[in-house]
Order: C-alpha cells, then sequence, then structure tokens
C-alpha cells in the first residue's frame, strides 16, 4: 500500500476481500450444514447449535476467500472475472489477507470450544480443508471434487455436535455433497475455461472437455442418488421425495442452461444451486416437521 487508509476504508476492502457482497459462497456451505444438522435434531436444533453453524459457516467461508486470493493472487492477475480483487489490484498487502484469513479462522473456532471432543477433532480438519484446497487445486485434475469435502464438512460436525457420532446416512449426505460441488464448480469453472485454458490451470470443466454437460448432468443423478439413499437410512418418506424431486427440476433447469456453454448461462446456472440446496432443505424441514 502506498498510504494508510483509513479504518472504514481498510475495513470495506477488508469486506470485498472476503466476498461480503457475494453470499452464494455462504449459502453453497451453508444448506449441506443446515440438512444435517436439521437431520440430526429430528427437526429441532438446539439453539446455540443453530447460531454456531451458521456463524461459522459464514466465517470459515470468508477465511477460505481470503486465503485463496494470497495463493491465487499472481493467476487471478491474468483472468478477466478475477483481475480487480482487491488483493490483486494491490489495494491491500498479502499479509492482511493472511491476518484476515487468521483472524476469521480463530473466531470459528472458538465457537465450537462448547460442543464435544468429536467436534472439536472434525474442526481442525475442517481447517486444514479449507486451507489446503487452493494449493489442492493446483495439481489435482478435478479440484471440484476436494472443494466438494470442505464445503460438506459442516455434514459430519453437526451429527458429531447432536448425536455425538456419525451415522452411515451423515456419510452419504458428505458423498452427496462432493457430487453436487462437483456439478455447480464445473457449471462456474465453464466461466473461466478460457482462462484457465490459456493459464494451464486444471479445473474439472477443462478435465471433462467435451463429456462436460454430461458429466455435470451424471453428478446431479449421483448427488440426488444418494441423498434418497440417506432419507431411506432415516426412514424419510413422501415429503422429502419431493424435496428431492424439486431439486432434480432445478437440476435440469441447469442443464438446459449450461447446454451451449455460454458462459453468462454457466454463471447463472452456478448462483442458482441456492435454490437446489434449498429444496433438499425443505423437504428435511418438512419431513421432520411432520414427525
Amino acid at each position: 500500500m502506498n498510504r494508510v487508509l483509513p479504518w472504514p476504508e481498510r475495513l470495506s476492502l477488508y469486506a470485498r476481500l472476503v466476498r461480503i457482497d457475494k453470499p452464494i459462497g455462504i449459502l453453497l456451505l451453508l444448506w449441506p450444514t443446515l440438512w444435517a444438522l436439521w437431520a440430526a435434531s429430528g427437526g429441532a436444533p438446539a439453539p446455540y447449535l443453530l447460531f454456531a453453524f451458521v456463524a461459522g459457516t459464514a466465517l470459515m467461508r470468508s477465511a477460505g476467500c481470503a486465503i485463496n486470493d494470497y495463493f491465487d493472487r499472481d493467476v487471478d492477475l491474468h483472468v478477466e472475472r478475477t483481475r480487480n480483487r482487491v488483493l490483486t489490484a494491490g489495494r491491500i498487502a498479502p499479509r492482511e489477507a493472511l491476518a484476515v484469513a487468521g483472524v476469521l479462522a480463530l473466531v470459528s473456532g472458538l465457537l465450537v470450544l462448547p460442543m464435544n471432543r468429536l467436534v472439536w477433532a472434525l474442526s481442525v480438519v475442517a481447517v486444514f480443508l479449507a486451507a489446503s484446497y487452493p494449493l489442492f487445486k493446483r495439481f489435482f485434475a478435478i479440484p471440484q471434487a476436494y472443494l466438494g469435502v470442505a464445503f460438506g464438512f459442516g455434514i459430519p460436525m453437526a451429527f458429531a455436535a447432536t448425536q455425538q457420532a456419525i451415522p452411515a446416512a451423515g456419510w452419504a449426505m458428505l458423498a452427496a455433497n462432493i457430487f453436487w460441488a462437483i456439478a455447480y464448480d464445473t457449471e462456474y469453472a465453464m466461466v473461466d475455461r478460457p482462462d484457465d485454458l490459456r493459464l494451464g490451470l486444471r479445473t474439472s470443466a477443462i478435465t471433462f472437455g467435451s463429456w462436460d454437460v454430461a458429466m455435470v448432468a451424471l453428478c446431479y443423478a449421483l448427488t440426488l442418488a444418494l441423498l434418497a439413499a440417506a432419507g431411506a437410512m432415516l426412514g424419510y418418506g413422501w415429503p422429502y421425495a419431493a424435496g428431492l424431486a424439486a431439486a432434480a427440476a432445478i437440476a435440469l433447469r441447469h442443464l438446459g442452461w449450461i447446454r451451449h456453454r455460454d458462459r453468462a448461462a454457466c454463471f447463472r446456472a452456478f448462483l442458482h444451486n441456492t435454490w437446489f440446496g434449498a429444496a433438499v432443505f425443505a423437504g428435511i424441514a418438512v419431513q421432520t416437521a411432520l414427525r
């Protein structure tokens, strides 16, 4: 930085660093966490757990954005969509991004202190996943699978916090989230594919090549199949099935949007995935409310 910024302006830059103005990332983490929290508690999560998981999701997603921009600051300079990010544009220093990520992760960690030891152990894994994803995506052909684990780790944590154990249904939900993340983040990667190819980066959109739309369809199908399996394990009936049917209709709409690989349409599909997550949650919420 060439000058010392007043705190209001600096905080505004930090808010942009962690994407406060783009809540889609928080929602894509939050819906799976809420699936698990409602399923584990029978639709009646403890107030503190609900607060802690919602706040923790927002904090960890924000920390992830900061650490991601730190590692990608040189690459982002050459991508049309990201070259104006505050760190890449030199509005803040790299050490500031690391400090913001550290503070947010610390506050998130404090939220789990009243919980049990299994949650403590899982929180360490969650922090590692969030911090390592920006590096992992540099060499793994389908980094979206790793993202799915990181974005879905609130699922086993929610079951652990509520039941002090992680049942098979919880692991099925986590597996479903992995395939969902591959689906929606491939749509996102299709937006940046020309830039990523030029820079020699690895994404699922590049790995799948001309099979990208078909693979997104397959991942949506596997997501719904695994969620159906989780519902069967939990003894769910028609309300949950209706939620999955609504999610399937939303997925079909996304496939219609991305079939021509138009960049704006692919980004629209990515953003619309919050409604997929909401549909699944609605099915769980109605199912547990009727029991």
